[in-house]
């Protein structure tokens, strides 16, 4: 981490079982939801840079799906639950039971299917983060949006008063058989909510 910050192997460990009992709940929420199992996986939680979320989902002209909302509480921020566009159609086709590649454009039905899967991903974590912490989290209603992610983060930094230097990402793959499809969580905090997260659970930042 970047800064006068440094992130030790305690709070990585924090990090992860957060992303493990979200996990544990986005599986079990979606299997009701689409009435079959699929498999999840959180192959890293981790802290980035404004500059290193740009890399990690495709650069600023990336096409990409965006489920955002507002949050309030004790943590302020920004919650977007962001696949590129290639991974949402597939994403589509594999929670309505089509063959890959049946999708080639996100219609009224796959927004609605997409935005679904982002806030039972998003309620998922966020229910984790307030297991944990004993913290109050108080979403708002869920937005919906496709543009290239330089867009989408300007609205949402915009949006949500951005301030904090450093953003929580999980990364979320989601799995049936062969095909993989990967997605990624981050929270973008005001001033010193990150702080506030830590120090719930008896650890400084």
């Amino acid at each position: 981490m970047a800064g006068n910050r440094v992130l030790t192997d305690t709070h990585m460990d924090v990090l992860k079982e957060i992303g493990n009992i979200g996990l544990g709940n986005a599986a079990t929420a979606l299997a009701t939801m689409v009435n079959k199992r699929i498999n999840m996986a959180v192959p890293q939680s981790r802290f980035l840079s404004l500059e290193e979320l740009m890399e990690l989902v495709g650069g600023s002209e990336e096409v990409v799906c965006c489920v955002s909302l507002r949050l309030e509480g004790d943590v302020p921020g920004q919650i977007l639950f962001l696949f590129n566009l290639e991974s949402t159609l597939n994403l589509v086709d594999m929670l309505m039971g089509l063959e890959k590649g049946t999708t080639r454009e996100l219609d009224e039905m796959g927004e609605s299917v997409v935005k679904e899967i982002g806030n039972v991903l998003t309620g998922s974590f966020l229910s984790a983060i307030g297991t944990m912490t004993g913290l109050k989290l108080l979403p708002t209603v869920p937005m919906f949006a496709t543009d290239m992610l330089a867009a989408v983060l300007s609205a949402s930094l915009v949006a949500g008063g951005y301030v904090e230097e450093h953003i929580l990402m999980i990364e979320t793959l989601l799995f049936e058989d062969q095909e993989q499809i990967r997605g990624h969580f981050f929270l973008i905090t005001e001033q010193g909510s990150l702080q506030t997260l830590f120090s719930s659970l008896g650890l400084t930042l």
